[in-house]
């Protein structure tokens, strides 16, 4: 019994070299495939979960005492920061961002692809979420505004929008050979603006709580399924450089 489940082990062993071997390159997309899809369904069950919960009574105390702190803080100056980085995660600011990204992508790493998949994910979740605050239909806080809204509240689409936008950004970045020093602080200043525009939805009377975590979890999804379609094409096109 012993010799055959060695024979076995060494015939297991010998198949996976070989294929290992002859295959390598594709193994890294393979497991972040694996990796990405688990992620993919866990964070649409936690979607869907906090979308169920949002008319409970626990949520919406929730709501009005993380709401109520934030608010308290406003000032002149705070108001000013928080409409500015409200203003850069609409439109405009995303044009800016892009044609930025077109320059640096095409001169210095020699992909203009990049940039269409971040345009791609930009509509995407943008597209997405006008649907996904017709399905919910939830109103807005009835606070006062310090900026003009005309849609739904449920989930926010400024913060879903930079997650789905500035998290796949910075996915690219990670990829990309380059000074890890400029990496590590480009990477931070994107997450910073990411979690900026989520509070200044709060913080200007626009959104509840429960709205940017929704956002942010949407747009997460879409980061992850992005990479997950990436990946997948490597591993069938063989482009390492896509």
């Amino acid at each position: 019994m012993q010799h055959e489940l060695k024979i076995i082990i060494n015939k297991c062993k010998t198949f996976l070299s070989h294929k290992l071997g002859k295959d390598n390159e594709k193994l890294p997309y393979v497991i972040i495939i694996g990796v990405a899809s688990i992620i993919v369904l866990g964070s649409i069950k936690l979607f869907t979960e906090l979308t169920e919960s949002l008319k409970t009574k626990l949520f919406s105390n929730l709501d009005l005492r993380i709401s109520d702190y934030i608010i308290s803080y406003r000032t002149p100056a705070l108001t000013r920061y928080f409409t500015f980085v409200t203003n850069f995660g609409d439109w405009y600011g995303y044009v800016i961002v892009l044609i930025v990204c077109a320059i640096m992508f095409y001169l210095i790493f020699k992909n203009w692809k990049n940039v269409v998949q971040l345009t791609t994910v930009l509509l995407l979740s943008s597209v997405s979420n006008i649907i996904l605050k017709q399905i919910t239909h939830r109103a807005r806080p009835d606070i006062k505004h310090l900026v003009t809204v005309e849609s739904l509240s449920y989930p926010s689409g400024h913060t879903m929008t930079a997650m789905a936008f500035y998290g796949f950004l910075i996915y690219l970045l990670y990829t990309f050979k380059i000074n890890k020093i400029i990496k590590a602080g480009v990477i931070t200043l994107f997450v910073l603006l990411i979690l900026s525009i989520g509070i200044s939805r709060i913080y200007l009377g626009v959104h509840f709580p429960s709205d940017i975590v929704g956002g942010l979890i949407a747009g997460f999804i879409w980061v992850v399924f992005s990479v997950l379609i990436l990946n997948i094409l490597k591993v069938f096109q063989g482009d390492p450089n896509m």
